[in-house]
């Protein structure tokens, strides 16, 4: 099995609220965050960013899902796993796992399409794209 790919996000005070802890919005921006990094470290340093201009491959979300289990606080880094849990004809899911100091603070599924950018058209997933993602997935 292949090394799990971990993304460390220093969470800071300006992420949190009053109560202390991160404002429940930030979260799925760390989530998103980390899969634009995963995206980043497989295909060579290409993010999202890369796939809609240069590609015109875009992959928006049709459904996030997160457990929240624990405060995610700026007292240790967030350590946001990573990894694809699913590959479909047209879709991407990654699953997620969100550790602060060995505790898990919140899991989730993610779930794109692949669209022809320019036309927001669905397609399947180029095939190199296909060929990096299809040893990749793991079950959640």
């Amino acid at each position: 099995m292949l090394d799990p790919f971990i993304h460390e996000i220093r969470v800071t005070w300006g992420d949190c609220d009053p109560a202390r802890i991160a404002y429940t919005a930030r979260l799925p921006w760390f989530a998103l965050d980390a899969i634009n990094a995963w995206w980043e470290a497989h295909l060579g340093g290409d993010g999202w960013y890369q796939l809609e201009l240069d590609r015109n491959i875009g992959t928006p979300f049709v459904h996030l899902s997160m457990d929240f289990r624990a405060p995610v606080t700026p007292r240790h880094r967030l350590m946001c796993e990573v990894w694809p849990s699913r590959l479909g004809e047209t879709s991407i899911t990654f699953s997620m796992l969100a550790r602060q100091d060995g505790t898990v603070c919140f899991e989730g599924t993610f779930t794109c399409v692949f669209v022809i950018a320019d036309q927001f058209k669905s397609q399947r997933p180029p095939a190199d794209l296909r060929e990096i993602i299809a040893p990749l997935v793991r079950s959640v």
